[in-house]
């Protein structure tokens, strides 16, 4: 039997570390929730920051809750050249040596000397979930996608197992539109 995944698309957003939240938007200020994400505890906010480069700004990005360790900018490769920084493609949280830019906010801004990636694409699983598809932790699969037009097959897709996941697949806004995603669409786990 066919294992499916919903696929989800992560747009252009920030993870902020409590001292950089500080310098934008205020000593002690709290992140205000806007809707709940499919990651349980995680969370968009209603603020939002200006991310600049040396070509472009990217105006009103997201910030995504609770703070973090560090400071995070996930954008997609196209965001990366039109501002004008070499992000590469990485997975979450692996910022060391990744590209600079500076970021925004009401009350302040911060330059980052590296923080800015582009995701790697990602299957979030529960180790029941793990176990179900025959798949463990860094395990690489790709993923079927059938859509009106553009159905595609997603390689080098990471599976990352933690039991404070939920089943998801996140993809960022360039694959999305490379498969013609609109509304919420399932894939088939190739192993």
């Amino acid at each position: 039997m066919e294992k499916q995944v919903l696929i989800e698309t992560s747009a252009r957003h920030v993870h902020l570390s409590r001292k950089d939240l500080d310098t934008l938007f205020g000593e002690g200020y709290e992140l205000t929730k806007k809707k709940d994400l499919s990651q349980p505890g995680q969370f968009a906010c209603n603020e939002r920051v200006d991310i600049i480069g040396p070509k472009r700004t990217l105006t009103g990005v997201s910030i995504l809750g609770p703070v973090r360790k560090n400071t995070q900018v996930e954008i997609s490769l196209t965001d990366s050249r039109s501002i004008g920084v070499e992000a590469h493609i990485r997975e979450s949280g692996d910022t060391a040596g990744s590209a600079p830019c500076k970021i925004v906010g009401p009350k302040g801004e911060v330059e980052l000397s590296q923080g800015v990636i582009v995701a790697k694409r990602h299957i979030h699983m529960t180790s029941a979930d793990a176990q179900e598809f025959g798949v463990k932790d860094k395990d690489v699969v790709s993923v079927k996608v059938k859509t009106d037009a553009r159905s595609l097959v997603f390689g080098d897709v990471v599976v990352r197992v933690s039991d404070s996941f939920s089943l998801a697949m996140h993809i960022d806004t360039d694959e999305s539109n490379a498969a013609g995603i609109k509304s919420a669409v399932f894939g088939t786990v190739i192993k």
